[in-house]
């Protein structure tokens, strides 16, 4: 098996949960098959060598894409709230091991609404952190802050999350539709124990209710 195989088997191995990734930072399944592939060609270029984990070194890239793509839907896209994500929905085909790692593992819509209402960089940090457990020294660089101010990015949002109203709004045609359960990190987000994912250990997502 050449070299080129033997990466693109690799990067297949790690495909499922880097869309959970994209999935969950863009609320859109083709926009996450989008940032995937391009975490792919990304791959193919570089010298992977000196990279002791792939996962978390994908992972870190796949965050960088999707980071950059709600920066320019940000710029170009209607207000915030009237854009409603794309549900995950079990097709004709079963037995899709990704789409059922998907479907077991979705956030739900209610919580994707309440994402969007986030900055890109709070949305970045509250995802890797708190549902991937990646620590903040490792989201720094992406962001372009400090470690301390990553910190506070995932804070931010993860009081706007707790604090999303739960009932419909007259003035909220999104949360007329969806209701939002209430938020709470899992317990690996805010273990300190060498376990978490990292870019030197393995990259796991935790599983959530499908709402």
């Amino acid at each position: 098996m050449d070299a080129n195989n033997e990466l693109a088997l690799r990067f297949e191995e790690h495909r499922t949960h880097l869309k959970a990734v994209a999935y969950r930072m863009l609320g859109s399944l083709s926009e996450a098959d989008d940032a995937v592939q391009e975490g792919w060609l990304r791959l193919s270029r570089t010298d992977t060598n000196d990279v002791e984990n792939l996962g978390g070194w994908l992972t870190t890239v796949v965050g960088r894409v999707c980071l950059d793509m709600l920066r320019s839907r940000e710029r170009r896209e209607e207000p915030v709230g009237e854009r409603l994500p794309d549900p995950i929905v079990a097709g004709d085909q079963p037995g899709d091991p990704e789409r059922e790692a998907m479907l077991a593992d979705s956030v739900g819509l209610a919580m994707l609404v309440v994402l969007d209402t986030l900055a890109p960089a709070e949305r970045l940090a509250f995802v890797l952190h708190d549902m991937f457990a990646v620590p903040f020294e490792e989201i720094a660089p992406i962001v372009e802050r400090a470690p301390s101010a990553t910190r506070q990015l995932a804070s931010r949002a993860r009081r706007r999350v707790q604090g999303w109203p739960r009932c419909p709004t007259a003035t909220s045609p999104v949360s007329a539709r969806w209701s939002t359960p209430s938020w709470r990190p899992p317990a690996a987000a805010t273990s300190r124990r060498s376990s978490r994912c990292s870019t030197r250990a393995s990259c796991s997502a935790r599983p959530l209710s499908v709402i």
